[in-house]
This record gives C-alpha cells, structure tokens and sequence, in this order.
C-alpha cells in the first residue's frame, strides 16, 4: 500500500490500484490464488463474520467474549471484516478477470 508525505493511507488510490496490489501479495507472498469455488466460499464465511458483528453492534444479539475486536471500539472490528470481504472479493474478480471499476462504474450507469 502507497503511503503520502505522512505516513498516512494513500486515499487517492482507486479499484484498479487495489486489484494489482492483492494479485502482487497473491503472487509474491501468498503463494497464488485459492480455486474460485474456494474463494467463493472464503467470501461467503467473511460475509457471515461481518454480520455477525453487525448483528452484535447494531442488532439484537449481545457480543460474546470474542466477538469483537476490541470491545471499546466496535467500529475497529466492523472495519476489519469489511477489509477481509473486500480482499476476498478482489481476488474472484482478479481470477475471473473483472475490473472492479469498471463494473463498479457500469452499477452507477
């Protein structure tokens, strides 16, 4: 991840630099790419973490011991399975060759 003068998050950053940015971790780092069912399961199981937490911050259900990242900061924990949701999500669309901005910018019209 680029970072400006400083030391914060580069937020000018789009879809595309982030698309490159996981094939290169996935290439470099991770080793490549789980299978695309594999990965579809992946973002299902971290769609369900998030809304657990969701559900624990802004539903019925009371957090267990666990269920949050830090109790005292709930939005740290909601932050963190939107990353994982969104990382997952990022290499389907690398592995399937979809560019999130441009299918983003085709939802908009």
């Amino acid at each position: 991840m680029t970072q400006d003068s400083n030391g914060c998050a580069d937020m000018s950053r789009t879809l595309d630099d982030m698309q490159r940015d996981v094939d290169r971790w996935i290439q470099d780092i991770g080793g490549g790419y789980f299978s695309e069912l594999t990965n579809m399961c992946l973002l299902t199981e971290e769609t369900g973490e998030l809304a657990r937490v969701i559900a624990r911050v802004y539903g019925d259900q009371v957090a267990k011991r666990g269920d949050l990242r830090d109790p005292n900061d709930a939005k740290a924990s909601i932050r963190e399975e939107i990353a994982d949701v969104l990382w997952v999500l990022t290499c389907l669309a690398n592995q399937i060759g979809i560019s999130l901005e441009e299918a983003f910018a085709e939802t908009l019209g």
